[in-house]
């Protein structure tokens, strides 16, 4: 039946394009005849003019994102750049106890200081004794720390920031391995009398040499000239 419906349409459909051409007029539509085996054949007129546009639609949802890619080809390698120009070496911070009291830092505590420009140390600076500026390396007052130690640890360093503490061997060589450095010893006694000493150059050598310490003269003092005694390692 479907075959037989498309063919009996086209004659039809011919002619009415001939009638559309021709009078510039189209026909309505109409029912051309039913046949006896119940087949129906219509025939359509001439499309009218096209409507306006209707309002544009909201905009859609914004779809998933999609996969990414597959990784692209390695590109060839670039022109080889001119040389920079030589940095230059910036300090952290102070590398003592003098520089931060320079730089404003007035109040005895403990600081970071950096004496090597890389090796961060962090220090106990006195900031109010003889024109403050001093790195405290040793502080006894209340016995709560034993000092009847190894090798290893007047090497690293023990005690408690918070009472008694020793700095540490490698450290003082460290602070004092450049520059010129004064001691002052601090001495007070059970009835609370207070001493002092001062040297006018303090060095402390490496563990090669057994932290050797090298003390220079004598400066001023209530205590004596005690310290020279000491003049050989720690």
């Amino acid at each position: 039946m479907y075959l037989i419906l498309v063919y009996t349409l086209l004659p039809a459909i011919s002619i009415l394009a001939g009638l559309c051409l021709a009078d510039d007029t189209c026909p309505e539509v109409k029912v051309i005849g039913v046949g006896d085996t119940d087949k129906l054949t219509i025939l359509r007129g001439c499309p009218g003019s096209p409507g306006s546009s209707g309002p544009k639609g909201d905009r859609g949802t914004p779809g998933e994102k999609g996969r990414e890619g597959s990784l692209g080809k390695v590109g060839p390698q670039g022109q080889k750049g001119e040389l920079g120009d030589t940095a230059l070496l910036v300090r952290k911070t102070a590398k003592n106890c003098k520089e931060l009291l320079d730089e404003g830092m007035v109040l005895s505590d403990w600081y970071t200081i950096y004496p090597d420009d890389e090796t961060p140390l962090k220090v106990l600076c006195d900031m109010h004794t003889d024109g403050g500026g001093w790195i405290v390396f040793q502080r006894r007052w209340d016995g709560s720390v034993d000092f009847f130690r190894d090798w290893k640890s007047y090497k690293a360093g023990f005690g408690s920031r918070l009472n008694e503490f020793w700095l540490g061997n490698d450290n003082l060589h460290i602070l004092t391995a450049s520059g010129t450095w004064e001691l002052r010893i601090d001495l007070t006694d059970f009835e609370n009398m207070k001493y002092f000493a001062k040297y006018d150059s303090f060095q402390v050598f490496g563990e090669s040499e057994k932290y050797k310490i090298l003390l220079g003269a004598f400066t001023e003092g209530n205590a004596g000239n005690g310290g020279q005694q000491y003049e050989s390692t720690f």
